[in-house]
């Protein structure tokens, strides 16, 4: 409970600070060009940072990260709700970046190893870890609705504040270290070059969402952080102490895992983003009402990743549930292609929700579980920064595909309507096209993965790791 309690902060950050945004945008002054680097400026320092802190887990201690990332997260949130400016509230999301990418990797990790005996007892723990990852999304849309509605945009992060808290108390009281670290030089050259190489994809990607595909700054931010990344790999392969093995990415489950978790990210970003536009816009749903209506899908998710943690998974490994989840997920993706004006939210979106909830319960702790396990005791942390990372990027590249898409299929719609072009019927009839769309991309991205997960993941119950350690958390 420790470590999902500290996931789900890392989680929540990532969406409860949406809905906030016009509240503080206001409150704050500042443009809405600035308005959008409050998200970006989060997953940025989060995405390109993870690689290091998974790393430096391995290599000084996971549960003395993983208590540095929870004050470090906290300290920030508590800067971030104090901004009287939008510098101060840039940076402080910034460091909180930062500090979940030292938190994240070392959570995971530990449950990682301190599970690695028993596989009922693993599966039950990515079970509820896969469901605090999968859900915490939408949990953090309610948060942030109640919590900007009823009281301030403020405490959008300074709720970051109690869940610290309790998640350092109870690290402190129930987490052991374990083996001791062993003390290696870091790879610095890989490091810089990962760093970078991240910074520049996310940025590009995050880049492309607001200015297009064809802006010199995104293709050259996007262009050079995939050279870079070609010069990191380079650099592994000599390094005596690579900042990635690369044995921990080329294993063939872990692998399938990687990819799954990354191609499903991509699809997951389309349920959050445009299906809140479709319930605030077109619904006439307020925030709280929008947070509402996503519960159902994560009482589906709790549920999936519940049954498939501790009776599922153990039995029949992750193939077979990570690709029927995928397919689930896809076919919730395309029931949301039917919605229209007159759609009721029991009729048409209702349906989707549970079916995506329950398909990514069944994606999410499986591949999480899979993801890490048969790791080196010394490679845990790398491992686990390697999930994130995935879902980082497959989240940033979902955010930059989906918006332009949307954006070129208004216009395109406005285009071919001229002469009602300005009608509020017509903009509304070129929006729900922009959202059909990317829901039916969405739907493809699933069962891409569905596919990944089918080929690539050997079949039967994971391997259990030869060199676990033993610990004790919640």
């Amino acid at each position: 409970m420790v470590l999902s309690l500290a996931q789900l902060m890392v989680i929540l950050d990532s969406t409860i600070v949406n809905i906030a945004l016009p509240t503080a945008q206001r409150d704050l002054v500042f443009s809405n060009d600035d308005r959008q680097w409050v998200v970006t400026g989060y997953a940025l320092a989060f995405g390109s940072l993870l690689l290091l802190g998974g790393r430096l887990s391995d290599l000084f201690g996971r549960k003395r990260l993983f208590v540095i990332g929870v004050i470090g997260f906290a300290a920030a949130s508590a800067i971030g709700g104090a901004a009287v400016g939008f510098d101060m509230l840039l940076v402080a999301r910034v460091a909180q970046g930062a500090f979940a990418a030292l938190l994240a990797p070392a959570a995971l990790s530990l449950v990682s190893v301190t599970f690695a005996d028993n596989a009922a007892d693993r599966g039950r723990a990515f079970g509820v870890f896969g469901a605090v990852s999968g859900a915490g999304g939408a949990l953090g849309l309610l948060l942030g609705g109640i919590l900007t509605q009823s009281v301030s945009w403020r405490w959008c992060l300074y709720v970051n504040l109690i869940i610290a808290v309790i998640a350092l108390v109870g690290a402190l009281v129930f987490l052991r270290e374990g083996e001791k670290p062993s003390r290696v030089r870091l790879d610095i050259p890989g490091t810089i070059t990962a760093v970078l190489g991240l910074v520049g994809i996310v940025c590009g990607l995050g880049n492309a969402a607001s200015a297009g595909w064809t802006d010199g700054w995104t293709l050259g931010s996007s262009i050079g952080g995939l050279i870079l990344i070609v010069i990191f790999i380079v650099i592994e392969r000599r390094a005596a102490h690579p900042l990635l093995p690369l044995g921990v990415l080329l294993d063939r489950t872990r692998g399938a895992a990687y990819l799954a978790i990354g191609i499903s990210g991509i699809g997951s970003f389309a349920v959050f983003l445009f299906l809140t536009y479709y319930l605030e816009d077109t619904l006439g749903f307020t925030p709280i009402q929008t947070g509402i209506g996503f519960l159902p899908m994560v009482g589906m998710l709790i549920v999936g990743a519940g049954a498939a943690g501790a009776a599922l998974m153990p039995r029949f490994g992750p193939r077979p549930l990570v690709a029927a989840g995928c397919t689930l997920a896809a076919i919730g993706m395309a029931i949301l292609t039917t919605i229209g004006i007159h759609t009721t939210y029991a009729g048409g979106v209702l349906p989707a929700l549970l079916i995506l909830g329950l398909g990514l319960g069944l994606v999410f702790g499986p591949a999480q579980n899979a993801a890490t396990s048969g790791a080196k005791s010394d490679e845990a942390g790398v491992a686990s920064a390697l999930v994130n990372t995935a879902q980082q990027i497959g989240g940033s590249i979902g955010t930059a595909v989906f918006s332009a898409l949307a954006a070129s299929t208004i216009a395109n719609y406005l285009h071919d309507h001229a002469a009602t072009a300005r009608q509020p019927a017509t903009v509304t009839a070129a929006t729900l096209s922009s959202y059909h769309l990317v829901f039916w991309i969405a739907a493809g991205t699933f069962l891409l993965s569905g596919i990944v997960a089918a080929l690539l993941f050997r079949s039967g119950p994971l391997p259990v790791a030869p060199d676990a350690e033993s610990s004790t958390a919640a």
